[in-house]
Formats: C-alpha cells, sequence, structure tokens
C-alpha cells in the first residue's frame, strides 16, 4: 500500500512515465546529494553516487510496497550504494612504496615529495571551526556508527526511519548512535587538550 503525497507520482513511474520519475528525484536529489556527500566527502564521488542511487532507485520503482515513506526507501538504496563503493575501493586499496619515484606524463622521474601529515595547532583550531573536522571524525566511525550519526544528526531522520533505512530495531540504532556519539566526543576532547 503506497503511503503519502508521492503515491500518484509513483503510480506514473512504474507505468513508464519518465517526467513523473524527473518530478521525483528533483524533490529527493537535494537530500540524496547531502546523504552521499558525508559517506563520501567529496563533492563529484557524491554527485557520482547519487547518480547511482537515482538509478537504482528508477529500476526497483516497482518493488516499492510503500512501507515506508519514499524518502526512507531512498535514503536506504542511497546508504547501500555509497558503502558499497565505499567498501569495494577499501579492497582495491594498494600499496605505493614511498621510495619509489613518481613517473611524469612526459616519462621522466621526479622524486616523491611527501608533506608532513601532523596538523598545526592553529589548523587544529581551523578545523574545530569547520565542517570538515567534523566530516573527518565521522569518516573515522565503523561504518555502522557513520550510517547512524549521518541519518539521525545530518539528516534529522527519526529512530524509526533509521530503523527502517537500516533494517534493524529501534534498540540497534540507539545503541550505535550513543557508541557513535561516545567516540567522536573522545576524539574531540583529545584534540581540545592538544597545547
Amino acid at each position: 500500500m503506497l503511503l503519502g503525497q508521492d503515491d500518484d507520482l509513483i503510480k506514473l513511474c512504474i507505468a513508464g512515465d519518465m517526467r513523473a520519475f524527473e518530478e521525483l528525484a528533483a524533490k529527493y536529489q537535494h537530500k540524496i546529494y547531502n546523504l552521499a556527500y558525508r559517506y563520501m566527502g567529496s563533492e563529484e564521488d557524491a554527485s557520482d553516487m547519487a547518480q547511482e542511487a537515482l538509478i537504482k532507485a528508477y529500476r526497483s520503482l516497482a518493488t516499492f510496497k510503500g512501507d515506508s515513506s519514499l524518502g526512507t526507501w531512498l535514503y536506504r538504496i542511497t546508504t547501500n550504494v555509497c558503502l558499497d563503493e565505499l567498501r569495494k575501493r577499501k579492497r582495491t586499496l594498494h600499496m605505493i612504496s614511498l621510495d619509489e619515484p613518481v613517473a611524469t606524463t612526459d616519462g621522466d622521474e621526479i622524486e616523491r615529495e611527501i608533506a608532513d601529515p601532523s596538523p598545526t595547532a592553529d589548523i587544529i583550531y581551523q578545523y574545530k571551526e569547520t565542517e570538515v573536522y567534523l566530516q573527518s571524525l565521522i569518516n573515522m566511525l565503523k561504518p555502522e556508527q557513520k550510517t547512524v550519526i549521518i541519518l539521525r544528526d545530518v539528516m534529522d531522520l527519526t529512530y524509526e526511519e533509521i530503523a527502517e533505512v537500516l533494517n534493524c530495531s529501534i534498540g540497534t540504532v540507539k545503541s550505535r548512535l550513543s557508541r557513535g556519539r561516545d567516540i567522536l566526543r573522545k576524539k574531540i576532547a583529545k584534540r581540545e587538550l592538544l597545547p
């Protein structure tokens, strides 16, 4: 049973009306992009993942039963697309020797210059004042904690909606959220204690 304002558009989409799907996509694309951005951390990757999520949604729309809102269903698809991509990237990551020279496009080789990755005190301060700092902390979380933090604290979904997106119990959502927030609090407190 379809519920909500989108049911007529969904029926038209299933019947093959592309304009109806374009209308649905326009309605949800900003939230889907924002969710993808929180997972991927770059505008280009977020755009790719949002587009892939919309394509999957279009192809799967006939399976949408309407038990949850269309938005929740789309967030589930987007979350799965992003997590699949992140898992794929983790598997294909390969090691690079830091001593090995880098080949240029004209065939020459140059020595690899490695920047000191440790942030200075003023950079840490700037990060605390920006979304970049928080995003980097969120990216360090385990995927299940990162997911609930994004869905609850960034996307502002209810516990019930998150449970639907993740296909788990509300208790599991609350537990993961609590653990994720504790980890973030400790990381932020640790950074604040640095000289």
